[in-house]
């Protein structure tokens, strides 16, 4: 479990130049978040539960944990706006497999894709912070604002997951390319 302090996470993300690691997608394509050109946002969350399954043990006291859905909801009600303001490719990542997120990307009608780390090779490239619970590696929940392969901002922790799509909306606003 990644105990860096949330100052450090900040600090060592803002700036790096992602890794050339394809990702699948649930819109049956491979992504690599390193050729885009523009302004992309990717928000990482934990996991997203499947319905009638219970959370892994202990999920409610986990900081952070509760609130993938509000948080993809959030970025679905906003994604509009959010392209109004410049942002040209917006996706949700986890360590989910590709046929798991399926499920959510339908079932919460979000118009842009989740994107796989199953594999964890983003992650590690990455240095993200995560946690494990129920016997699984997760993405502490974090939100990038990458342009053009670069991360220029990173919302961590992200206290409030259905807030998190208005924040970046309005830090894109008022910070244009």
């Amino acid at each position: 479990m990644n105990t860096e302090s949330d100052a450090h996470v900040i600090e060592r993300l803002t700036g790096q130049i992602l890794p050339a690691l394809p990702l699948s997608a649930t819109n049956d394509q491979m992504v690599d978040l390193s050729s885009l050109s523009g302004r992309t946002v990717v928000y990482a969350y934990p996991r997203t539960a499947e319905p009638g399954l219970p959370s892994p043990d202990g999920w409610d006291e986990i900081p952070g944990a509760k609130g993938c859905t509000p948080q993809s909801c959030s970025f679905r009600d906003h994604a509009v706006e959010l392209r109004a303001v410049g942002v040209e490719n917006l996706y949700g990542l986890s360590s989910q497999t590709t046929d798991y997120q399926k499920e959510a990307a339908e079932r919460l009608h979000l118009p842009f894709a989740l994107l796989s780390d199953a594999d964890h090779r983003f992650k590690e490239a990455m240095a993200m912070p995560d946690f494990e619970a129920g016997g699984m590696r997760l993405f502490k929940r974090l939100t990038m604002v990458i342009d053009d392969g670069k991360i220029t901002r990173v919302f961590y922790p992200v206290d409030d997951p259905a807030a998190d799509a208005e924040n970046v909306l309005k830090w894109c606003g008022e910070n244009p390319r």
